[in-house]
């Protein structure tokens, strides 16, 4: 019997509930973005009864668990992400008791439920920062973060706001600014402070008591600021940085011209992620995967949050919801992952809910998208460490081109037309061909229009087609799923040619070779005369052809077999 820290005094755990508790090593999350999966209320925004409704599609796929993006009350300046009360849910998406039912429904599949923690800042509307704003001695005074102006009444540092401009916003009435790092409704809270920190361990409790399984937590290296207020540097003009939302485009957001060494990632966070997590302790089988945008700097920041097993579980980075697409790239990024971070864990993802769409990043002239599709799941399954799909990619949907007038996302409202913003990945599911706005909405209008070009992916029409996507998808997480290296082993990289990425998966008994040509043309690939191969597998959807020791591969093609 072996013992696991942070259980309720008195109890010891056994090996086999000590692998119940680390379900989420090598999980599989599916997220879902709830405005745009299903509406049951009739107003065109999808609520948590379209989710209850639709949870057979979601367990058929495979998936381990669901990561609901934000429900929680707010005035939907930034779609949820500008929370008004951490502890209740938004009238538009439904009720407590719907998401009560929810979480019930959910486990009764056997589905976990993540829900999305946004604590670096609140709503303007939250009834603390209408206190905080209120005079410089309340009782939150200090709950968010003021700075009296420079003597010229200029803003207190050069700090830049990711949704364009700066990081500060004067207030009429305690005639001070205030930091904001994204819109000037979104204030950010001030960690410094215990009494706010134990405020929202407070509203993570309330939710850990209703059973939720884990917290995605939103820009989870943005909870501390600099108490000095040092300005940020310039980015040195050779260094590999980019804009925190994925969107490497420094000359369309001069976001990306500062060197973030002070508005963020502040050593001080590690304190409260070891407070987050000795509260999560106190519950069984709870996770977290945090989201870190750190520019060049992620991974020594993920190393930080995940090392120790006192901290975060997981995280994920930006690194492969970008647009670079070969075998190099995907290289280097899981082994720098694996050198730098080496007691840490990881959740890749190609797609989510503010990046474009994988398939559109990636496809090149020429391209088939559902093949690439199909590729790229395929890869993504056979890496090491947890993943997450994007609601809609099970369906190969691509980005959805949106006219200016039909825009909401106020950070591509802002940098039109240079960058379009996020609307093109958050359109409505397609789950009816033929059905009013594909079977999302029998509203007269959807918030986002459902375009055109996707209804001919919509779920009824996939669903029971052998080799569709959608059947690929779940094919390819069985697959995952029926070798047990894939969820937790070890993975080593070997020598290739071109545009191939090679890799060994497990260790012992069970070791699986993996080929992925990422390339458009055929290839051949010889492994080195130590790899014996015992039998080939056929990774659904690809049938490579292997000779005398020699794999041949077509353009966006996969090897798999089991070595001796």
């Amino acid at each position: 019997m072996i013992t696991r820290r942070g259980l309720r005094p008195g109890r010891e755990q056994t090996v086999s509930e000590t692998i119940l508790a680390d379900w989420w090593r090598g999980c599989v999350i599916y997220q879902v973005y709830p405005r745009s999966y299903q509406d049951t209320s009739g107003d065109g925004i999808g609520d948590l009864r379209g989710v209850i409704r639709r949870l057979d599609h979601i367990a058929s796929l495979g998936v381990d668990a669901i990561w609901l993006s934000p429900f929680f009350k707010s005035p939907m300046a930034d779609f949820g992400y500008d929370v008004s009360d951490f502890c209740d849910v938004d009238p538009m998406f439904g009720t407590l008791s719907d998401f009560d039912e929810l979480v019930e429904l959910a486990h009764a599949r056997g589905l976990k439920i993540i829900i999305d923690q946004v604590i670096s800042h609140s709503s303007d509307q939250h009834s603390w920062f209408r206190e905080s704003r209120s005079s410089r001695d309340n009782a939150k005074a200090d709950w968010y973060i003021w700075a009296d102006p420079k003597p010229d009444g200029t803003a207190p540092n050069n700090w830049l706001s990711i949704f364009g401009g700066p990081a500060w916003e004067w207030d009429t009435v305690r005639r001070q600014y205030y930091m904001h790092n994204f819109l000037a409704s979104q204030p950010d809270l001030n960690f410094h402070n215990p009494d706010l920190q134990n405020a929202i361990l407070d509203t993570v409790r309330f939710w850990l008591d209703r059973g939720v399984d884990g917290f995605r937590l939103d820009t989870v290296n943005f909870y501390v600021h600099d108490k000095h207020l040092r300005d940020n540097p310039p980015l040195s003009k050779n260094a590999e940085d980019g804009n925190f939302m994925g969107v490497d485009a420094p000359d369309t957001n001069p976001y990306g011209f500062q060197d973030h060494l002070y508005d963020k990632s502040q050593p001080e966070n590690i304190v409260f992620l070891q407070r987050l997590r000795a509260l999560l302790d106190e519950y069984e089988g709870r996770t977290t995967v945090g989201e870190v945008g750190d520019g060049r700097r992620s991974l020594k920041t993920v190393a930080a949050y995940t090392n120790g097993g006192d901290k975060l579980h997981m995280c994920y980075t930006f690194d492969m919801l970008g647009g670079e697409f070969s075998a190099e790239h995907f290289r280097r990024s899981i082994a720098n992952f694996q050198s730098v971070v080496q007691d840490g864990w990881v959740c890749w993802a190609f797609s989510n809910h503010d990046v474009e769409r994988h398939v559109s990043r990636w496809m090149r002239d020429g391209d088939d998208p559902e093949h690439l599709a199909r590729f790229a799941i395929s890869m993504l399954s056979s890496f090491r460490g947890s993943i997450c799909l994007y609601q809609g990619e099970e369906l190969g949907l691509e980005e959805a081109q949106i006219a200016f007038e039909d825009l909401t996302d106020p950070y591509g409202i802002r940098f039109w037309p240079a960058y379009k913003g996020r609307d093109g990945c958050r359109t409505p599911m397609v789950w009816e061909k033929d059905a009013a706005h594909a079977g999302f909405s029998d509203a007269p209008r959807t918030w986002l229009p459902v375009p055109e070009s996707h209804l001919r992916q919509a779920v009824d029409q996939q669903d029971h087609l052998s080799g569709s996507l959608l059947n690929h998808y779940r094919q390819t997480l069985a697959f995952r799923k029926s070798h047990a290296c894939l969820v937790d082993g070890p993975m080593a990289f070997l020598e290739t040619n071109g545009d191939v990425l090679a890799f060994i998966r497990g260790e012992g008994h069970e070791r699986l070779l993996f080929v992925f040509n990422l390339g458009r043309e055929p290839v051949e690939w010889t492994p080195s005369s130590d790899l014996q191969i015992a039998e080939i597998l056929r990774m659904p959807g690809f049938a490579p052809g292997h000779e005398g020791g020699t794999v041949m591969l077509e353009g966006l093609d996969v090897f798999c077999a089991r070595l001796v």
